[in-house]
């Protein structure tokens, strides 16, 4: 799979290529900050087909958690790209800023045990109080 996408004002951009490891929607606590209080949803690529083509993107990290993640966003428009988690070697996508959000496929919904009553999970959907086998 191919996937492409950036930001809001166009100045950065990136391509994603291989196999999704895993496509979901996040209702932890800290996706809820980043997404403005919905699910964060989306597409964790594998780290060896991802790149930035246009651009760099500006990274913060919490400095005071113990594995906190690095979350990369645009300095002039402030959309949130990709998260990068300690250990794991995938760029975690944003579906918002593919250029084809149609290519999202959600498979489960993670991290159950913060989501917000207002928050909507698909019919069907396999539901994980955190990550699935833990």
């Amino acid at each position: 799979m191919r996937l492409e996408g950036g930001c809001y004002c166009g100045e950065v951009r990136y391509v994603a290529e291989g196999d999704p490891m895993m496509q979901a929607q996040c209702h932890c606590r800290e996706c809820q900050y980043i997404s403005g209080g919905a699910p964060n949803t989306f597409i964790a690529m594998p780290v060896a087909g991802f790149s930035y083509i246009l651009g760099q993107p500006k990274q913060f990290t919490r400095k005071d958690l113990e594995r906190a993640v690095t979350r990369e966003f645009c300095a002039e428009c402030g959309t949130h790209l990709v998260t990068r988690a300690p250990g794991l070697p995938a760029a975690i996508l944003k579906v918002g800023t593919l250029d084809e959000p149609k290519q999202f496929q959600p498979q489960m919904a993670i991290y159950t045990c913060d989501m917000q009553e207002f928050h909507a999970i698909p019919a069907g959907m396999a539901t994980f109080e955190k990550l699935p086998g833990h």
